[in-house]
């Protein structure tokens, strides 16, 4: 298909590739009723000359000789491809002749080169009305049909061109495009049917190349940019076309479309509204509004129900909401949040990081989940994903707070690698020393070695391995001072207390106090433990 519209120049047997201009003036139609009026081809109009100071003349002008020269004018500034010029001097040709066929087909030419095909297309509908048999006129029309992605009207003009000249085989090449368009537009119909958008916009743009003045499939295009989250491109397209088309309800509801998934909810649910104004038996307007107020109604209600304590209440409604439209991601991960803090509140911690976890699925630079999550991993211990989850944080917030708080959990992972003595005793951190003392006692029992005498040699080492921890536990955790130093992880890479303890002297202290005097320890008299006997393999 030829990219420049062939203007009309009056040689009916010119060729359509190559601009030929009119020497001769072209003889309009009979002038029926309801057509544009023109003047007789003999009327004239005076213009004045001036003969001398005192008298003035009136010369008498031929205006269709006039309309004729601004026609042939507008040719040679069509040829340059000045196209704006020309289009000024051939509607200059149609108001002083508006009832030749010839200058709207030419105007129409500069419409269509400008990209301004619904003008050409009422252009050459004038110019048919003026002249039935205007061949010219009908291949142009079914070319500015074509450019509209018009199927029915390209149909229409191709018919009846052909019935003019059957043998003529100027529209061959629009022929071949309305065939391919119409699969196209099948194709990307059946796409979109099964949500397969991104199938749908490929058929989109091969359809545009075809008819690029084609706003159904520009906002077809723009409606599967939205579901694939390209939505600026999506807006653009759509703003475009209302800026033009203000009245347009598929580019508002396109429009509507793009504010709902980009997080404004309110302007999505407007632009909705707007749409069913315009057309109240619109479809997915209607469809969309539905999902847009229940949504908004939920977010709200489990916002409420959150601030005024009822937890579980909030929960459940939260949970609602996120099930009412799975594909709007900035908002869900905003209730997957608003779940995180519930299921905090009600202590299903776990519940809770997964609900932060998911937040950040949907929006990975969701700040307020990424701390909320490393906040509850902190709380349960879990100090290494913590700590991951703030030093991810810190990389987009380098505040004080962010900071401190990645010291904090880095510190308690190093405090978390150290032995746990309270866990060896069997006893929590607000254990009184009593406590301490009669959990080792019974601990000590059950792994002195000597209780393992006939055991495997792994089962040996086992329990001395446990036996010995105990004594380091005990040594640690009845001394306030050393236990303060452990508790606050005082001088943590220095403390090694399993170097310089020996558990069977804890052990024969604890239970034989009498074996030691005022020097601590048995070392020059005055005890007897040699009457006990410890075998260690």
């Amino acid at each position: 298909m030829s990219d420049t519209p062939i203007i009309d120049l009056g040689n009916d047997s010119e060729s359509e590739d190559v601009i030929m201009i009119e020497d001769q003036p072209e003889t309009s139609a009979p002038k029926e009723a309801g057509t544009p009026s023109t003047m007789d081809t003999s009327e004239t109009v005076e213009v004045a000359s001036e003969q001398d100071s005192d008298e003035v003349e009136f010369v008498p002008v031929d205006v269709n000789m006039l309309a004729e020269e601004k026609k042939n004018s507008g040719n040679d500034e069509y040829k340059l491809k000045r196209y704006e010029a020309a289009l000024h001097l051939y509607s200059e040709a149609i108001h002083l002749s508006p009832g030749t066929a010839a200058y709207y087909g030419n105007r129409s030419a500069c419409y269509m080169m400008l990209g301004d095909y619904r003008s050409a297309l009422n252009d050459v509908k004038t110019a048919i009305t003026i002249d039935e048999k205007y061949e010219k006129g009908y291949v142009r029309m079914a070319k500015c049909s074509l450019m509209l992605g018009d199927v029915i009207g390209t149909e229409q003009a191709i018919r009846k061109f052909l019935t003019l000249d059957p043998s003529n085989t100027a529209l061959r090449e629009e022929i071949a495009s309305l065939k391919q368009l119409r699969d196209l537009n099948e194709k990307a119909a059946a796409c979109y049917d099964k949500k397969d958008y991104r199938t749908c916009l490929y058929h989109c743009d091969n359809a545009i190349k075809i008819a690029p003045g084609s706003i159904q499939n520009k906002l077809l295009k723009a409606e599967c940019l939205a579901m694939l989250e390209r939505f600026e491109e999506a807006c653009n397209i759509a703003i475009s076309i209302m800026q033009t088309h203000s009245t347009n309800a598929d580019a508002i509801y396109v429009r509507g479309l793009t504010l709902y998934y980009s997080d404004n909810l309110e302007k999505g649910l407007l632009h909705f509204e707007r749409a069913l104004m315009l057309d109240p038996d619109h479809k997915k307007a209607k469809a969309m509004r539905q999902k847009a107020k229940q949504l908004k109604e939920k977010k709200e209600s489990g916002n409420e129900l959150w601030k005024s304590g009822k937890y579980r209440d909030a929960l459940a409604t939260y949970t609602e909401a996120l099930e009412l439209d799975p594909q709007n991601k900035d908002i869900n991960s905003k209730l997957y949040y608003n779940r995180a803090l519930v299921n905090s509140k009600l202590g299903n911690l776990r519940e809770a990081i997964a609900d932060c976890s998911s937040a950040l699925a949907l929006n990975e630079k969701y700040m307020k989940a990424l701390l909320q999550r490393a906040k509850l991993y902190y709380n349960m211990e879990n100090y290494e994903e913590a700590v991951k989850d703030y030093e991810k944080a810190l990389k987009s917030d380098r505040s004080p707070e962010v900071k401190n708080l990645l010291r904090d959990a880095k510190f308690q992972l190093k405090k978390s690698k150290r032995k746990d003595y309270y866990k060896i005793l069997g006893v929590t951190k607000q254990a009184s020393e009593d406590e301490i003392k009669k959990a080792y006692r019974k601990r000590a029992l059950v792994h002195h070695p000597d209780r393992h005498a006939n055991a495997t040699d792994e089962e040996k080492k086992e329990q001395e391995r446990k036996f010995k921890e105990l004594g380091e536990a005990y040594t640690i955790l009845s001394d306030p001072v050393k236990k303060s130093r452990y508790d606050s992880g005082q001088d943590l890479e220095e403390m090694n207390h399993s170097a310089d303890i020996d558990p069977q002297q804890i052990y024969r202290q604890f239970f034989f106090p009498s074996d030691y005097g005022f020097g601590g320890f048995q070392g020059g008299g005055g005890g007897n433990s040699s009457n006990f006997s410890f075998h260690f393999g």
